[in-house]
């Protein structure tokens, strides 16, 4: 009997052999924590040493402020050029300084500071701002990885045993660095409920603030990893209904193609859940309807294109048999729409309204676009929506959408991103992808 892999080319059974392999090698033992990022690769305190020698440009100078032997500010360097793979320092007679890998490591390193600084304004009460200048004077605790892991992990599970399985460590290790942290802190960070460990008020506070900083952290990889041409890392979007339909599996793609150590992961939700997700650092950008620039100071959007609803019905619906159709023409029919606290809802009540007519009632109220889908092909069902997010169906001859002009249902879709975030190389190629496609369907 011939076999498919006989019956391929030699470069595809080669290709086939390579994942074979790669699937054969040993991966982690069972039990043992799998870590990954910049913010694991590395001691917080090699950081602390090489941010005091960027700043310094000096050893020397470095070891007398932080009251450390020029040895061990030595050790700290190139442990942590180790970890990263590449100097970070042009040694020159004059001082230490910074060469590209270096300069990039300190950006982030600056930003992710300055949320440690805003957190612990904010956790002690204070309104001063941050002064985007490493002071170093942080507690020693938002320089030690355990703790500052073991705090998000445990915010986010509520149940130490998970966060030692997690970590690899004991549960009474977990325990201890969840003490010192607060001990350094002077404030409870958690209380204890019957549903597990629960955030304080300013358990919160912190939290938000140390994902973010984690976040840039981790940022530093990637950056490190474009100046020397490659882009890689993971990209987190957003995608609201008007933007995921076409251009952003396009967009995603093409930049798999340009960027083959590039991964891209969607968040699908309703924007309100999308804007807390953004701002907390985990997801890079949402791609979707805009909102107005007042509604939420701390983003900012940046308009692609506009879109506007139409009236869709099945193809072969008696609607497509009239002439020239009109809004009156639809009372006879139900409708399925989405639910009445979204946007779209709100801008179709506005045109029945502009047009002296009642809002139309939904016989199904959904969501959810396949089942929305389902009821219209299977019903004489009517709707209102973007053509951009039913291309296919329209394409394919199984929805039509009908020439009943929707007067003021045109929403402007963009990029949504924190007003002072600064994008990963990979989040910055797709969304150049998202641009291009954008200009490619304009013309």
């Amino acid at each position: 009997m011939t076999t498919n892999a006989a019956l391929a080319s030699p470069a595809l059974q080669r290709t086939l052999q390579g994942v074979r392999n790669k699937q054969r090698m040993p991966g982690p033992a069972a039990g043992m924590p799998v870590k990954s990022g910049f913010s694991c690769l590395v001691n917080f305190r090699h950081l602390k040493a090489v941010i005091a020698v960027a700043e310094l440009c000096s050893v020397t100078k470095a070891s007398e402020h932080l009251y450390k032997a020029q040895s061990a500010i030595t050790r700290s360097i190139h442990a942590l050029e180790d970890a990263l793979g590449v100097e970070l320092f042009e040694r020159k007679a004059s001082g230490m300084l910074c060469n590209a890998f270096g300069t990039a490591l300190l950006y982030r390193a600056t930003r992710a500071l300055n949320e440690f600084e805003a957190g612990i304004n904010e956790i002690s009460g204070k309104t001063r701002e941050s002064s985007h200048a490493l002071h170093l004077h942080f507690p020693n605790s938002l320089f030690n990885e355990t703790r500052l892991e073991a705090f998000v992990k445990l915010a986010e599970t509520g149940h130490m045993p998970t966060v030692a399985k997690d970590l690899g460590i004991t549960q009474p290790a977990v325990s201890r660095a969840i003490n010192d942290l607060e001990r350094n802190l002077g404030m409870h960070l958690f209380r204890r409920t019957s549903k597990g460990m629960v955030l304080t008020e300013k358990g919160e506070l912190l939290f938000f603030r140390v994902k973010r900083a984690l976040l840039e952290l981790r940022q530093v990889e990637t950056d490190l990893a474009a100046l020397q041409g490659t882009t890689k890392g993971r990209v987190v979007v957003g995608a609201l209904p008007l933007g995921r339909t076409s251009i952003l599996p396009k967009a995603i793609a093409r930049i798999l193609a340009q960027h083959p150590h590039l991964q891209v992961a969607t968040v699908e939700g309703p924007y309100d859940s999308l804007a807390s997700k953004l701002r907390a650092g985990d997801i890079d950008f949402i791609f979707g309807t805009l909102r107005p620039a007042d509604h939420a100071r701390d983003f900012k959007g940046e308009p692609l294109f506009n879109d506007s609803m139409a009236i869709m019905v099945r193809s072969g619906h008696p609607l497509t048999c009239l002439a020239a159709p009109a809004l009156e023409d639809l009372a006879a029919f139900g409708w399925v729409l989405s639910n009445s606290c979204t946007p779209a809802r709100k801008q179709l009540d506005l045109a029945f309204k502009l047009a002296d007519l009642a809002a139309p009632v939904p016989a199904v109220e959904t969501s959810d676009l396949a089942l929305l889908r389902g009821v219209l092909l299977n019903t004489d069902q009517v709707t209102a929506i973007s053509p951009s997010i039913l291309e296919y169906e329209i394409a394919a001859g199984t929805l039509t959408v009908l020439d009943i002009p929707l007067p003021n249902t045109t929403r402007v879709i963009g990029i949504t991103q924190r007003a002072d975030s600064s994008a990963s190389p990979g989040a910055r190629a797709l969304m150049a992808a998202i641009r291009g496609l954008v200009e490619v369907r304009a013309d």
